[in-house]
Order: structure tokens, then sequence, then C-alpha cells
């Protein structure tokens, strides 16, 4: 099986890498490595004899963790860091509009779906907004406020 990187190949991991289960002594589901974080390829191997997986360690970290093939990108690739992650929670800066009918208010509440980080103008995203899928420049959204929880009385 053919594979892009090499022993010794400085990457950079392009999604956030959560445990799966398979790494010791952290919750399932806890953030390992941000993604943009730069690492080093101490081993490469398969999985499902389909997939080539990388042994990368971020000394920065000072952290071990596989990841798949197209998680990575060189390291001196260019790199676009981006305000939002997948699955993150976001309201429209301004209304979104198709054919002249609003599809999306602006304060609308919408998920992140994807980044798009070689978009002409910057990053952008995929963002869910009710039913309905819009690429949105990163100007146009804004973080979910957070909502204080009142506490109970007594």
């Amino acid at each position: 099986m053919h594979h892009r990187f090499d022993y010794g190949d400085a990457v950079r991991v392009t999604r956030n890498v959560r445990n799966d289960g398979t790494y010791p002594h952290r919750e399932m589901g806890e953030l390992l490595v941000r993604r943009g974080s730069t690492g080093t390829v101490i081993e490469i191997g398969t999985f499902l004899q389909d997939q080539v997986i990388y042994t990368v360690h971020f000394l920065d970290l000072d952290r071990i963790v596989g990841c798949r093939e197209e998680e990575l990108v060189e390291a001196d690739a260019p790199w676009s860091p981006s305000r939002f992650e997948s699955r993150e929670k976001v309201t429209a800066a301004r209304s979104f509009a198709v054919d002249g009918q609003v599809v999306a208010a602006c304060g609308t509440v919408g998920e992140i779906l994807r980044v798009l980080r070689d978009m002409p103008g910057g990053v952008h995203y995929h963002v869910i907004f009710g039913g309905r899928v819009l690429c949105v420049p990163e100007a146009s959204l804004e973080a979910l406020p957070d909502v204080a929880v009142p506490e109970a009385t007594p």
C-alpha cells in the first residue's frame, strides 16, 4: 500500500484528534491533539488493509497518536487557522438568503459541519441551519453566547 508521508516527515494534523477509546488513561471523546498541531511521523501502518495510519509524535504535547492519512498535511503547507470547529454551534451574524428568500435570519443557531480553509477570501464553513446547509465565510458567524443556567432557589 502506497503512503504519502515517510518516517521523520514533519506533518500537521488538519482535524481535532479525539480519543476513540484506544488511547489509555483518557476519557472517550477527550481532545488529544488540536487541529493545526505539528508532529513527526515515527511509524507507518495500515488499518483494515485499506487505510494508512501514521503514528505521529507531537513533541510539544509529548503525545504519540495514530492519525489517518487524510487527517495530515505537510507541516510547511499553507495553513489557515479557524475560529470554529466541526460540530460547534454558532449563530448567524447576518441573514442568509437563497433566491431572495431568507433561509437563516440573523441570530439563527447553526452547527459547523466542515471547515474549508482553501476558499478564496479566507476560511469558510459548511453550516447547517435548520435543514439547509450553507457555505458561510467566517466573518458572517459568531460564537454561540454562553447561556447562564439560573441557580435553583430554595
